[in-house]
């Protein structure tokens, strides 16, 4: 069964930095496209950012670009989140996601613009709380 766990979360002024953590378990990780979502209070959940099997392609909501930074290390079966420069609107609860994508090739080395699309992933954490404050 797969498992991801979110932490690293916290509160923060304006302008700061914030770093949040995905471990995972249960699973082949590199079989897996993984990403960050985020909720505010009465938003729907919106896609942040991603990173491809390989971590060598990533994509990001044009709301982060230039501010946000995905990663992973493979060897740790773990997925970060670099946010820098960060804005009270960036304030929400954090969600790692798992999407299943085997295969060689483009399927490890890309990532589609379904990736972008919350349903596409099948497996994800509980969440973490980021709070910017001002």
């Amino acid at each position: 069964q797969v498992q991801l766990v979110e932490s690293g979360g916290g509160s923060v002024q304006v302008g700061g930095s914030l770093r949040v953590s995905c471990a995972a378990s249960g699973h082949t990780f590199t079989n897996y496209v993984m990403g960050w979502f985020r909720q505010a209070p009465g938003k729907e959940r919106e896609f942040v950012a991603t990173i491809s099997r390989s971590a060598g392609m990533t994509d990001y909501a044009d709301s982060v670009k230039g501010r946000f930074t995905i990663s992973r290390d493979n060897a740790k079966n773990t997925v970060y989140l670099q946010m820098n420069s960060l804005k009270p609107e960036d304030t929400a609860v954090y969600y790692c996601a798992a999407a299943y994508n085997p295969g060689s090739g483009t399927y490890y080395y890309t990532i589609a613009q379904k990736f972008r699309t919350d349903s596409t992933y099948g497996y994800w954490g509980q969440g973490t709380q980021v709070t910017v404050s001002s």
